[in-house]
């Protein structure tokens, strides 16, 4: 997975470039308790939510596997007035195994980063690493695919092309369902052509993504030390159902 992301980091942001980081790091605020100052982000990329995150006052620290995405994570930072960066540190590491020696009042993790853990043993390696760095009481919120809403909704073949000053992106996505395992492996190809000439650089990746489900869900939190106190649909006060293809959960450190 390192190898894909640290190829995808160069146009991530230019693919993401319409995401609204503020409205999703307010949404996820929002879920956080009162008192709450010091956050653990799991799966950080490129530092977009943290950034917000610090901006609402919160101290971030942000971990993900792979060197590219935190290399731009602290160029957005060193591009942030001081008391900002004063607020927000990434570091380069393996949410399934990093631990940081100290604990954290909340743990969040965004952008279906849990949803990338497709092995029993990920998940539950990824959701020990987050009871490790909380106090008890503390709580880890976190996005993902919503099984009911995945498979009322199948994922489709979509074409995205965005383009900036400097290169055009051109993104074919084509989805494959393994009903067994509760995964679609998602297929990017990725053509980047530069504006002022050159070959275009064709990049293919393959994103394996599991689709989750509450009852499941609660049996890894019965055996990471957790219990489930909330669950939404993403960017809503609802549950989730099957039109929530995203949804997201507050867990509690027991």
């Amino acid at each position: 997975m390192t190898a894909t992301f640290d190829l995808y980091a160069a146009h991530y942001d230019l693919l993401y470039g319409g995401k609204d980081y503020a409205a999703e790091a307010a949404h996820v605020r929002g879920l956080l308790p009162d008192g709450v100052r010091e956050v653990l982000e799991l799966g950080c990329g490129t530092g977009g939510h943290a950034a917000e995150l610090a901006r609402a006052g919160l101290h971030v620290h942000g971990v993900d596997l792979s060197a590219a995405m935190v290399a731009r994570a602290r160029a957005r930072r060193a591009a942030l007035p001081a008391p900002l960066q004063a607020r927000l540190a990434f570091d380069e590491g393996d949410i399934r195994r990093i631990r940081l020696g100290r604990t954290f009042d909340a743990v969040v993790s965004l952008f279906h980063v849990m949803s990338y853990q497709t092995g029993n043993d990920d998940l539950l390696a990824a959701l020990a690493t987050a009871r490790a760095h909380l106090q008890p009481g503390g709580v880890f919120v976190f996005d993902f695919w919503y099984g009911p809403a995945v498979l009322s909704d199948r994922p489709r073949h979509v074409v995205k092309e965005v383009r900036d000053d400097r290169i055009t992106v051109r993104r074919e996505t084509t989805p494959s369902m393994h009903l067994a395992d509760n995964r679609v492996d998602v297929r990017f190809d990725v053509t980047i052509t530069p504006h002022g000439g050159g070959a275009p650089q064709v990049v293919h990746e393959v994103h394996p993504m599991r689709y989750l489900f509450l009852p499941e869900l609660d049996l890894c939190f019965a055996h990471t030390g957790f219990r489930r106190r909330a669950a939404r649909a993403w960017l809503a006060d609802t549950p989730p159902d099957d039109r929530s293809w995203y949804a997201c959960v507050v867990a509690a450190a027991a």
